[in-house]
This record gives structure tokens, sequence and C-alpha cells, in this order.
């Protein structure tokens, strides 16, 4: 197959659907299919273009074999709705022509958001007669508007207008958990439309190590420490404040020691709040590179998923197979009747917290601290469902025939058009 991938993130991203489209896309080449991915010029999660790509229209690269065209972004380091959409913009008119400049494909895998991506997407599904997969990995304008990053009524309007285009646009739909399948069939999108392919991880780059003779936890003065780890995006959603919150009830303590790892100007805001709260206990970290993750996640003792009370119900962080497949427990603090606590309940390897509460997470991972016991069935089981459910070879089986069907379905309907046109003679 010819596929073209269209996702606004992409290597060298470190974090988020960048990692994920990244093995995605190498993996189906090795499984000998041709891919391209028309990207952005990277910038998440500092949201500023990196330094080697900076003052470029254009740049078209080869990594183990996959062809990566990016374009240029108008980016702004902290941005508003406005900008925002300015954002999205730039993407759709500057990546399009990138698309051209390829072979023909057969099939189109879409990521979103953003939703606007969903017009040029449309726009070559037509000119090229092929099949469009879309991905979704968030579903808007709900999630904003839930947390309050949209509030403008006909903006709201606007964007739904673009979530109904994209889905009725789309031939096939995969989401990544049953809660967005259950969303999308209630706003009246055919259930057979839908494929629900969970997020993935790497197995063997992400697998349980022993935390002795860890250069990660040694770098940085862990070796004698109950780790409490957070690594990832911090944002509206998350409320990091709570995590900070709990360490300093148990600041006490000397041997437990809270990591949180993210994005350096987020950090600045948190290391004044664990001043105010006393929370001497907390590690600040820059997010680490790609290659670090395994020996970082094998240093905790216990992984955070942590999501304020408001989030809507069906988000699903990407964190989760990876901190289950390091075989360690999870703490999600997260809204009890959501997708994250169904995951981590479902997976046997973690406990659920009320969101929000310093006392419930500090309470629990005093738990898990006292009872290393329960710590280590907890991660023993949560590695068991991870190779069980989170394999990449099951999510890239999964695509593959899922965009060979999408090929055969299209191909089908096309068959049928002259059949149907002749019989109304």
């Amino acid at each position: 197959m010819q596929i073209l991938i269209y996702s606004y993130n992409y290597h060298p991203e470190p974090i988020g659907i960048a990692p994920l489209m990244t093995e995605l896309a190498e993996g189906l080449v090795k499984r000998g299919h041709q891919v391209r991915v028309i990207t952005g010029m990277p910038n998440y999660p500092q949201r500023q273009i990196y330094e080697e790509y900076q003052g470029k229209w254009y740049v078209s690269e080869e990594k183990n074999g996959v062809t990566i065209q990016r374009s240029y972004l108008r980016i702004k380091s902290k941005p508003n709705l406005f900008d925002r959409l300015l954002l999205e913009l730039s993407f759709v008119i500057t990546s399009l022509p990138q698309a051209f400049k390829g072979k023909r494909p057969d099939v189109i895998l879409l990521t979103v958001p953003p939703l606007l991506v969903s017009l040029p997407t449309t726009l070559l599904g037509w000119l090229f007669n092929c099949p469009v997969v879309l991905n979704v990995q968030d579903i808007l304008p709900e999630a904003a508007v839930r947390v309050g990053l949209i509030k403008n009524k006909l903006i709201i309007r606007v964007f739904e207008a673009l979530e109904k285009f994209a889905y009725r646009t789309a031939n096939t739909i995969s989401v990544i958990a049953d809660g967005f399948m259950d969303n999308l069939v209630n706003k009246g999108v055919p259930a057979n439309k839908i494929a629900c392919i969970p997020n993935w991880v790497n197995l063997n780059f992400i697998r349980p190590l022993p935390k002795q003779n860890n250069t990660w936890r040694t770098a940085h003065q862990l070796d004698d420490k109950f780790v409490v780890l957070y690594s990832g995006n911090i944002a509206l959603t998350q409320g990091l404040e709570t995590v900070v919150e709990a360490a300093a009830r148990l600041h006490h303590i000397k041997e437990i020691a809270f990591v949180i790892a993210g994005e350096s100007k987020a950090l600045e805001n948190l290391q004044k709040y664990c001043l105010a709260c006393g929370a001497d206990n907390v590690l600040l970290l820059p997010l680490q590179p790609r290659e670090q993750l395994p020996k970082m996640l094998a240093a905790a003792d216990v992984g955070l998923i942590v999501q304020k009370h408001n989030v809507i119900s069906f988000n699903m962080p990407s964190k989760i197979p990876l901190l289950l497949a390091s075989g360690h427990p999870i703490v999600g603090s997260v809204p009890a009747t959501g997708t994250a606590a169904k995951a981590i309940r479902q997976s046997g390897g973690g406990i659920v917290v009320e969101p929000e509460s310093a006392e419930a997470l500090a309470t629990t991972v005093l738990q898990l601290y006292t009872n290393p016991a329960l710590t280590a069935q907890l991660g023993k089981q949560g590695r068991k469902f991870a190779v069980e459910n989170y394999s990449f070879e099951q999510a890239l089986e999964r695509y593959e025939q899922l965009f060979f069907d999408a090929i055969a379905k299209r191909t089908a309907t096309l068959d049928m058009l002259p059949e149907l046109s002749s019989t109304g003679e």
C-alpha cells in the first residue's frame, strides 16, 4: 500500500501522539508498505519551532524508511484562542502542497485534533480517489469546552460543524477507547463506521527493569527513595497542584520523593507552588529525552495519572499503557466514571482515587509505600494486562487490516455506482 499519514505531530517531538504516529509509520514500512507523513515543523511541547527547523517553509526528510514532509506553522509560545486557530489554519494551508509531492496514496490516515485538517484531507481523498481513515485522539470541541478553553458560542458552533463534517466525510473512524465510540454513536455516527484500536506501547522498549544500578535514579539522587512519578504534558486538564499538595502532606517521610517531569515553562509555576506548600520532597525536571524513558519509568515505584474533576469522561491518557508496561502500579487521580478510571480498573494494575483530592492521593501513596507486596502485585498485573491488550504488534496488525478494509469497501462502493445508474434508466 501507498499510505499517507496526515499528523500535526511527529518525531522528534517526545510526548503525545508524535511517538505513536512515528512508531506506526515505521512499523508499516517494516511490513512492506510505502509511507509518507505530512506534518508540521516540530514544536511540541515548548510551542516553539525547534532550532534546526526555524525560518523554513518546507523540509523533506527520510527516517527509517518513512518520507517526512514538513511545512511552516504560525505558532506562539503563549497562544490565545485566536492564535490556536491561526496555527491550525497555517498548517492546513502550508501542508496541502506537500501532499501532492509524492505518489498517489491508496489510503489517508488523519489524526485529530486539529479538526481543521479534515478539510484538506477530504479534498485529497476526493482528488486521489482513496479512502480517508480518521484517527480520533480527542473529541473536540467538547473536551475544550469542558475545561474552559473555548467559551465563545459562535466558535463552539463552528467547531461542532467541523466535527460533524469530519465524521461524515471520513470513510472509516478509528477511536482509542470505548467511551469515544459511545460518544460518536450518540452523535449519529454509524457504529459500523467505527473501529476501536487502543493506543499502544512498544513492550520491548518499555519493560520492567531492576531499580538497582539504575543510572537515572543515581543521577537524580533517588537511589534510596520511594519514587512517585508524573511525566508528560502539564495543561489545564491535569491539575498538578494536587500532586504538590499530596507531596506536602508526606514531606515528613524522607524516603518518599515525588518527581514531576514536564515542559520547563509549566514547571516554573509548579516551583512557586511547591515553595508555597512547603513541598520540599518534589523534584521538578524538564521532559526527558525519549531514550531515557525506559530507565525513568523503571526508576519509579508508582506512576501517576492526574486529571481534574471536570475533564470530559472519555479522555484517555496515552500514559496509561506506558505505565502499565513498565511493571509499576498506577495511582489514578481521575473522575471515577471516566474512561481513564475504567482502563486502570480493568488492568488490575492500579488504584483510582478522587480527583483533585490531595488527601486521597497522599493516603494511597502511603498505602503503597507501606505495603511492598501490594505494590509488586499491582505492577505485575499491570504488565500482564499491557502485554495482552496494548502491544504494538496487535495495534499494527489492526491498523493494517483497517486500511485494507477501507480500500476494499470504497472500491466495492465505486464498482456499484454504474450498476445503480443503469438500473435507474
